[in-house]
């Protein structure tokens, strides 16, 4: 289980062959990396899965890789999003190994994950691009605007575009991501070759760019999974949903940003004992932040709440351009989170 979604294995993958499973996506959600938080949100996990079937089945049509099978259909059926007649909840991908990622004096051992993962296995980083540069983003602290094409001495305070999109790497399953320069990053991919994996982010991006400039919305950035299986890599994990990217409709966030928004605003000193306790774990290389944090996160009020369920069912009917929930017009339900 993860914090938002659950797996289940159906036909284990082996060092040659990819198994077979499936997502089960949940009202749960997570921010600042605590996991699963106090409230569920309606809607929300049928809300992600139809959004990343949909985006899978974009990407299968402009002939890039992937692990997605289908959705699960009431009938229990594997299939496509098409087919369906209500919004599903579950989704069939192909399996690759996930071998354990040692952790020893303040150190991971990615050697040892390759030893084990061999010729198939999950790509244990992060590829995350950008096409703007919001305030308060960490890659304002990585470089100068120079470093990045722009035309500014230092970062004005409001959100830039990027002349072109930005590709960085990440750590994936470090108790703390944390972002790696291209030589560190080739060591952590193992096999597979480091342009590769930014080909396929640039695909990406262009491709759901493309779609939520047809939905009115503005693609601000994401990232892509990937695993590698004989030589090939596909996208894995879940692509282009509110909670994977980030996303705004004339002006206004459409994605989990409007909840990190809110706790910054109404629970700060929850927000900074999670950033502090991130940093004591940085400074001691112990892995269990969570631990030392003293405060916990609130309950959202209930108006929040019905809020973020209409903003992503609503959202999702407008990205893919059909009402598959009984929700407000898009219009409708972002003039209401403004307010938040």
């Amino acid at each position: 289980m993860t914090s938002v979604k659950d797996f289940r294995v159906e036909e284990e993958a082996t060092a040659t062959d990819l198994g077979r499973g499936r997502f089960v996506f949940s009202d749960r959600y997570s921010v600042f990396d605590w996991g699963e938080m106090p409230d569920h949100i309606p809607g929300k996990g049928a809300s992600l899965c139809l959004m990343g079937a949909y985006n899978f089945e974009l990407l299968d049509v402009n002939h890039v890789p992937t692990h997605y099978r289908g959705v699960v259909g009431e009938d229990g059926e594997v299939k496509d999003l098409g087919e369906c007649e209500s919004p599903p909840t579950e989704m069939a991908i192909d399996l690759t190994q996930v071998p354990d990622l040692p952790h020893e004096d303040g150190e991971y051992d990615y050697e040892a994950y390759h030893k084990v993962a061999g010729d198939n296995y999950l790509i244990p980083l992060e590829i995350v691009f950008r096409n703007t540069v919001p305030v308060g983003s960490s890659l304002r602290k990585r470089g100068e605007p120079a470093d990045y094409g722009l035309d500014f001495d230092e970062w004005p305070d409001e959100p830039i575009d990027l002349p072109e999109p930005v590709v960085e790497f990440s750590t994936k399953y470090e108790e703390q991501d944390r972002y790696l320069d291209r030589e560190e990053a080739d060591s952590v991919a193992g096999a597979v070759d480091l342009d590769r994996l930014e080909e396929l982010a640039l695909a990406v991006n262009h491709i759901l760019t493309e779609q939520a400039a047809e939905a009115g919305f503005s693609h601000e950035d994401g990232k892509i999974e990937c695993l590698y299986h004989d030589g090939t890599v596909k996208v894995a994990d879940v692509v282009g949903t509110f909670d994977e990217n980030r996303f705004s409709y004339d002006g206004q966030q459409v994605s989990k940003e409007v909840v990190r928004q809110y706790y910054k605003r109404v629970q700060p000193e929850w927000v900074e004992a999670v950033s502090d306790a991130k940093q004591e774990a940085i400074e001691t290389g112990e892995p269990n932040w969570r631990e030392k944090c003293e405060i916990e996160p609130e309950h959202l009020p209930e108006e929040i709440v019905e809020a973020l369920s209409d903003i992503y069912r609503a959202g999702t009917n407008a990205y893919v351009g059909y009402d598959w929930f009984d929700a407000p017009d898009i219009e409708d339900a972002v003039e209401r989170v403004q307010d938040l």
